[in-house]
């Protein structure tokens, strides 16, 4: 069966290739009445368009490139979730790669956008990334980039993050309302600035609720729930006086809590936990676990806007970054609710 393609669909309607094309492409030259005889005739015909031509044809491919650290966390699934419903709207597809986070991934996630040509990419950097060439390459080629949650000061280029010092200092102090006053609080131990910031603001809500700072109460390593565990044995080991806990992310805390439960700790009343970024598994472990809200769904839509937005005037990043602060919203509930 013969391939239907633009020229017969202008022979069908006695017009000329580029009517067709344009049509097809809702150019506003192109009459209302037109656009719908070619539409119809394309659907009568059964005619299918070929993408990668017109993209070819137009400079613009309609998909935006989306790399995030890690999917089996809720917060980028979530933020990605907001990217969507704001690019969808507007005409654009989502290609999405998980870096896990590796240096090395994230170079061939944006290779490969670079590659399929991509109209725009948003981007989550990964713990690793110290060497910027690849979005060094991506502000080259003046493809639009935008980061969210994590970014690189450096580059000077359109973000939209959460306020992390703020959330740092607002669970803090929360535990410190509580009436908690030796406070661990879990960190990584490498140079991320969101990390960074979620530290200096839980020393700030020490110092200006007149607490000590005490660095045996820091602890610097990994994240994940192995980590909190550990951490929480080593405490022990150590007859380490601590009743809260911190931690910098929501899946270290629920080691956390696990392991304190295996130590038959009371949670509350003896420990409290609270974590960052509100992941869904919070309300349904025991008991439920505090937390930062990151207003993902608001990032998500945020980040996709000022791409647009970066599209719409053609704007290098280099010429008119736009930095966007969210608030992080207090989630509390029992694992942190002593009064």
């Amino acid at each position: 069966m013969k391939k239907v393609t633009i020229l017969d669909i202008a022979k069908e309607l006695n017009v000329t290739f580029s009517t067709v094309a344009r049509a097809l492409n809702d150019h506003p030259a192109i009459s209302a009445a037109t656009k719908k005889a070619v539409r119809e005739t394309a659907e009568r015909l059964n005619y299918r368009q070929n993408k990668i031509a017109s993209s070819l044809r137009s400079g613009r491919t309609n998909v935006i490139g989306v790399i995030v650290p890690s999917l089996r966390v809720t917060f980028f699934s979530s933020v990605v979730s907001g990217i969507e419903q704001v690019m969808n709207a507007n005409g654009y597809n989502i290609l999405l790669y998980q870096s896990n986070e590796s240096l090395v991934k994230e170079k061939k996630g944006i290779e490969t956008f670079l590659q399929s040509r991509v109209d725009g990419i948003l981007a989550s950097i990964t713990t690793e990334t110290t060497d910027y060439s690849s979005y060094e390459e991506i502000i080259k080629r003046k493809t639009p980039l935008v980061f969210f949650d994590r970014a690189i000061d450096q580059l000077n280029i359109s973000s939209v993050t959460i306020n992390d010092y703020k959330g740092g200092f607002t669970a803090t102090e929360h535990l410190i309302q509580q009436g908690y006053k030796r406070i661990l609080h879990i960190t990584a131990d490498r140079e991320i600035l969101i990390f960074r910031e979620r530290l200096r603001g839980y020393i700030d809500a020490l110092r200006y609720y007149g607490l000590p700072v005490d660095d045996d109460l820091i602890v610097k390593g990994d994240f994940s729930p192995e980590y909190g565990k550990t951490v929480i044995k080593e405490a022990r080991l150590k007859n380490l006086e601590y009743d809260a806990v911190f931690a910098l992310e929501d899946f270290t805390a629920m080691g956390v809590l696990q392991q304190l439960q295996e130590f038959n700790v009371k949670i509350p009343e003896e420990v409290a936990v609270i974590g960052f970024a509100n992941e869904s598994f919070g309300s349904l472990v025991t008991p439920q676990l505090s937390t930062i809200d990151q207003q993902t769904i608001l990032m998500g839509k945020e980040a996709a806007k000022l791409l647009l937005k970066l599209k719409k005037a053609e704007l290098t990043q280099e010429e008119k970054p736009e930095k966007i602060v969210l608030d992080p919203l207090l989630i509390v509930r029992a694992s942190s609710r002593r009064k």
